[in-house]
């Protein structure tokens, strides 16, 4: 009887974290003519032209665009290479490193765990990872032996504070306080990507133990915090966190070219990055304090929360239809429409974008005073990019998605994102 009592209490829990079919059934997305949608196909030619103006000036060695309206697919085009050494042609559906893309897919995993009562939103990360117990920020530092003082924070850091870059945690070797990136090369604090071997839970546990650039909830300061939240879905779920998005994300939604790293099979698909040689030649970035090829190479452990994905355009525009559909596609309830709605709600007041844009709880979000400037779309349209230079944005009332996928490193002229958006909004006509 005992043994039948945990096997039915197994079941009951498995049956509350799995995704759920739901009564709304979006159909997923599918190719269909600009004017179906109610866009002008002479206007959206402006895209194409663009995209292939930018590839011949040499602003990016290669791009795909994706424009979609109402559930609609109306432009999904590839421009240039995917390697101008090789001379490989780039294809509309290879992958791409979508780096901090990655976060908005993390932020997205840790709502459906807080839908399910397992935490919440305010709930001190401590409760979950000890490490970040009673929490120091910064106060002094000695360049000379990279020795340093602290004073205590003013209060614990917040799941909430993670989602939103105010817990004061810092970003390693890219971040903008030359102490900080010294305190975690020190540390051994991994950031972005790896082809060590290495968990996310080592790190992390390392990062927990470091200062912090400010009091939590005091400032916006870009941070590996959706590195800290990989790992705490890890002690939620009880699952590893590639595996826990694989079975609760990216299967329910179709996603099945987004990966942390890619299967044998798909690994010719992945587009190199490229930059600018002194003679104005595209050639392949090489290894600095991180191997471009980590996707494909190397221990192929580390799932980076922040920074450690690929995918492609198409992939990425479904995980941003399941949004617009305010939580659900294809039949499948993802997030109920009310946690999508305290997603895209303003997290942070004034101190991220001012009175243009707004932090929630995984996408920066354009505010009135933000569409009025023009070329931005409507307002509460939610967006981010990447490290390797890629950009999206969702707009809600106009029910338009744009993707753009390039990997470029290095001093690039490229003028694609702000045009590409300004482009769409002209060319709706109904």
């Amino acid at each position: 009887m005992k043994n039948l009592f945990i096997v039915l209490f197994l079941g009951i829990t498995l049956s509350v974290s799995a995704q759920t079919k739901s009564i709304k059934n979006s159909p997923a997305l599918t190719e269909a003519t600009p004017e179906s949608v109610g866009i002008s196909t002479e206007r959206l030619s402006g895209i194409e032209m663009m995209c292939s103006n930018a590839v011949a000036q040499g602003e990016i060695p290669g791009i795909v665009a994706l424009v979609a309206r109402n559930g609609k697919i109306v432009l999904y085009k590839a421009f240039g290479k995917a390697d101008n050494q090789s001379g490989r042609n780039l294809k509309r559906d290879d992958i791409f490193r979508i780096a901090s893309q990655s976060k908005a897919i993390t932020s997205t995993a840790v709502m459906m765990l807080w839908e399910q009562g397992k935490f919440k939103l305010d709930d001190p990360i401590s409760k979950f990872i000890p490490e970040f117990k009673n929490p120091q920020v910064l106060k002094s530092f000695q360049y000379k032996d990279t020795s340093y003082t602290t004073t205590p924070a003013s209060g614990e850091i917040t799941i909430r504070n993670l989602l939103t870059h105010t817990s004061g945690i810092g970003y390693g070797i890219i971040d903008g306080n030359e102490q900080m990136k010294m305190i975690y090369q020190k540390a051994g604090v991994t950031d972005l990507f790896t082809t060590e071997k290495i968990t996310i839970a080592e790190s992390v546990k390392k990062l927990g133990k470091l200062p912090l650039h400010h009091n939590p909830g005091e400032k916006f300061t870009y941070s590996e915090g959706l590195d800290v939240l990989g790992y705490f879905i890890e002690v939620v779920s009880g699952m590893p966190f590639d595996q826990y998005l694989r079975k609760h994300l990216f299967e329910p939604l179709g996603m099945n070219d987004t990966w942390f790293y890619l299967p044998n099979d798909k690994s010719n698909r992945l587009v190199s990055v490229q930059q600018k040689n002194e003679k104005g030649e595209w050639t392949r970035y090489p290894v600095t304090f991180y191997d471009p090829d980590y996707p494909i190479k190397g221990a192929k452990s580390f799932f980076s929360g922040g920074a450690g994905l690929s995918s492609t355009a198409k992939d990425y525009a479904t995980f941003l239809q399941m949004y617009l559909n305010g939580g659900e596609l294809n039949g499948i309830r993802i997030l109920s429409h009310t946690t999508v709605e305290t997603i895209l709600s303003n997290q942070t007041g004034t101190i991220y974008g001012g009175n243009e844009k707004f932090f929630g709880l995984a996408f920066s979000v354009l505010t009135p005073g933000g569409a009025a400037k023009g070329g931005l779309t409507s307002v509460g349209t939610f967006e981010w990019g990447g490290y390797f230079n890629t950009q999206y944005f969702a707009d809600p009332k106009e029910k338009i998605i744009g993707v753009l996928m390039k990997q470029t490193q290095g001093n690039v002229n490229d003028n694609t994102s702000w045009k590409f958006r300004q482009l769409i909004g002209q060319s709706i006509d109904d």
